[in-house]
């Protein structure tokens, strides 16, 4: 069952859907941005077996700050045996996310919807 996205800061809302965290970014995700998606990242992080998926549909700006959100994300769930999955679709970030190997990484899905259906997915190792 969904929930209404719960707003946290103006980059990012977060929800539960069929037992993933949604953290949706919006916006411009910039050291500014990231500066405050941190503290939410790493509390939804921190759970022992957590399954997050990270939303960029709604991001109009990506650069090497929400790469490290992304990485950190994924290195702190690798750690916790968790779950990452990430949706994607803005063909410049698509490129970025391929350019630096991390589409191989968190294969990018082009809906929530197919993220949240796609089987138990191994995020690979580096």
């Amino acid at each position: 069952m969904s929930q209404e996205p719960a707003p946290f800061t103006r980059h990012l809302r977060i929800h539960r859907d069929r037992g993933h965290t949604v953290l949706e970014f919006r916006g411009e995700i910039d050291i500014a941005a990231a500066v405050q998606i941190v503290p939410h990242l790493d509390q939804v992080t921190a759970r022992p077996g957590a399954r997050v998926v990270i939303d960029l549909s709604g991001v109009d700006f990506f650069d090497c700050s929400g790469l490290r959100l992304l990485y950190r994300a994924r290195a702190r769930l690798l750690d916790q045996d968790g779950e990452l999955r990430l949706v994607c679709t803005h063909p410049l970030t698509l490129r970025v996310l391929k350019v630096t190997g991390l589409a191989r990484l968190l294969p990018p899905q082009p809906t929530l919807e197919a993220a949240l259906e796609r089987p138990e997915a191994t995020s690979g190792s580096l």
